[in-house]
């Protein structure tokens, strides 16, 4: 029997590789931390005090038990996790430049998280309140089939759905593959968070008001987080839209800023109570600057999933700035 959670997530659990100075010999050494951006919006909203579950595969290796078990600790559901004896569990290296923003290198020629078969995927556990996903469960078959298998069943659940294209070039065959993936299921979606760049990807355009019109409009979104990184986030919601500035920290790793912003707008939409269309202008902003509060506090330590702030930690950061 499974139980009722606040949000249920799929897609990749894996290992990120973030850099930790050099050794004694002068090499790169690289600390091993729990990440993949699914995952990382279950742990902040679990940090948060919300019940949350993930649906994803790991390798039945070394990498996949630690992994398995910093979900246990954090108080994430494994239900739906799945352990694979045949393929490795997905490995990312992490590139830090000097104000904290990164790349990745991905090992992952086939990673376990692309493993995901439809008929893992659990129909019992599509009885809570939103379901989340990403666009790299996208990427390979057969985990693209169960990620829709896993929508179809969100939606006759009648779930919020959650999605964050999260463009990472180097897992995609091209860029074009990249974008008609991408936005082959954008419209099972109810809330979507784009970065800047993924916007301008996604649409071809720099004007942030007609490029999020146009999606809105076409996908029928009900909400449009478009993430400018120290600039805060601007957000479209029906007709109302609107810029909420960032906070000032100082940032070390980026790694999970994004994730855990939209962890915590889903806080608030499951603190709210109240379907998005009925949202005004106030709760919106409102919501868009607890969230980049939760985003920027992620950037000041390193690692994502070690890395997401308590409440106390997000409301202490709202209300220094507001002095």
């Amino acid at each position: 029997m499974f139980l009722l959670y606040d949000v249920l997530a799929l897609g990749e659990l894996l290992i990120d590789f973030t850099p930790m100075g050099k050794s004694e010999q002068g090499n790169p050494v690289f600390e091993c931390n729990p990440g993949g951006a699914p995952t990382n919006v279950l742990a902040c909203l679990a940090k948060l005090g919300k019940s949350t579950a993930f649906i994803g595969k790991v390798g039945e290796d070394d990498f996949g038990r630690f992994l398995q078990q910093v979900l246990i600790e954090r108080g994430i559901s494994t239900e739906g996790l799945v352990m694979d004896p045949e393929v490795n569990t997905t490995l990312a290296f992490v590139h830090l430049q000097g104000d904290g923003e990164r790349s990745f290198s991905f090992y992952r020629s086939p990673g376990a998280d692309t493993r995901l078969k439809p008929e893992e995927i659990q129909e019992a556990m599509f009885e809570g309140r939103i379901f989340h996903f990403g666009s790299l469960s996208l990427t390979h078959e057969p985990a693209r089939s169960a990620t829709l298998t896993a929508l179809k069943l969100a939606r006759q659940r009648g779930m919020l759905v959650s999605y964050d294209p999260n463009l990472r070039p180097p897992l995609w065959a091209s860029l074009t593959e990249a974008k008609a993936r991408i936005l082959s299921v954008m419209g099972c979606a109810d809330i979507v968070k784009l970065s800047q760049e993924e916007l301008e990807f996604l649409t071809g355009s720099r004007d942030m008001e007609a490029s999020t019109t146009e999606l809105c409009r076409e996908y029928g979104l009900s909400m449009l987080l478009v993430t400018m990184g120290k600039d805060g986030c601007f957000y479209r919601l029906g007709n109302l839209i609107g810029h909420v500035p960032g906070f000032t920290v100082y940032a070390v790793d980026a790694t999970g800023a994004g994730d855990a912003f939209l962890g915590g707008m889903l806080y608030q939409v499951l603190e709210r109570g109240k379907a998005l269309d009925f949202w005004s202008g106030e709760d919106a902003a409102q919501s868009v600057e607890f969230a980049n509060a939760v985003g920027v506090l992620v950037t000041t330590k390193r690692g994502a999933i070690s890395a997401m702030p308590s409440l106390s930690e997000v409301k202490r950061l709202m209300e220094s700035q507001r002095r």
